[in-house]
């Protein structure tokens, strides 16, 4: 995490952000919180806890100008190889130029990956519960791909409970979750169908 004092408007890390992508190549990009904000989502987010989420390729290294640069905000950089590197993406356009970043669906998953240290849970299952357009052939190929085992099970659980529509078009027996129980948060409560500990005020009946 790398925290900013500067007065730099949030359009100037995008900047920089576009010259990492298109002239440095680096799989680096907007995702989790910040990129659901970015398509309309801001209203289900606590936006003041929110900052600036990147989500960095675990082979990748930032140059320094960028991470030392005080854009504005604060900026959580997330590096993982929990997913592919373009999967799920789309292109975000700006005054000039476009970036990448996370479309909803994967841009959801990035949240979970970070449950319980960085994420809340129960924020997930409210923003969740707002997000009702997903596209189940997107959620397919990224459930498939994933290699978390506890975000496809988070998912599977908190999308059980709310019911959208997209879930009956998903097809489960292409998803492995692994075998053996999985501790999500302290003192929590099993749930016995995906076989982690989850909140109480989250646990199925």
């Amino acid at each position: 995490m790398v925290p900013s004092s500067g007065r730099e408007t949030p359009s100037g890390g995008q900047g920089g952000l576009f010259a990492l992508q298109t002239q440095l190549h680096i799989d680096v990009h907007v995702g989790g919180k910040t990129a659901l904000e970015l398509q309309g989502y801001a209203h289900f987010i606590k936006l003041s806890q929110s900052g600036i989420h990147l989500y960095l390729q675990q082979s990748k290294k930032l140059p320094l100008w960028f991470t030392n640069h005080p854009w504005g905000q604060t900026m959580s950089i997330h590096t993982t190889n929990f997913l592919p590197p373009s999967l799920g993406l789309r292109s975000h356009p700006e005054k000039d130029f476009a970036i990448q970043i996370s479309g909803p669906e994967r841009a959801f998953l990035e949240m979970l990956y970070l449950v319980p240290k960085d994420q809340d849970l129960q924020e997930c299952y409210y923003i969740l519960e707002n997000l009702i357009d997903l596209r189940p052939s997107v959620l397919q190929e990224l459930l498939e791909q994933t290699t978390s085992i506890k975000v496809k099970r988070l998912f599977l659980f908190l999308a059980d409970k709310l019911n959208h529509p997209w879930l009956d078009q998903l097809d489960r027996s292409r998803i492995s979750l692994g075998s053996g129980k999985r501790k999500i948060v302290e003192k929590g409560v099993l749930d016995k169908t995906y076989l982690i500990t989850v909140p109480g005020d989250l646990a199925n009946d």
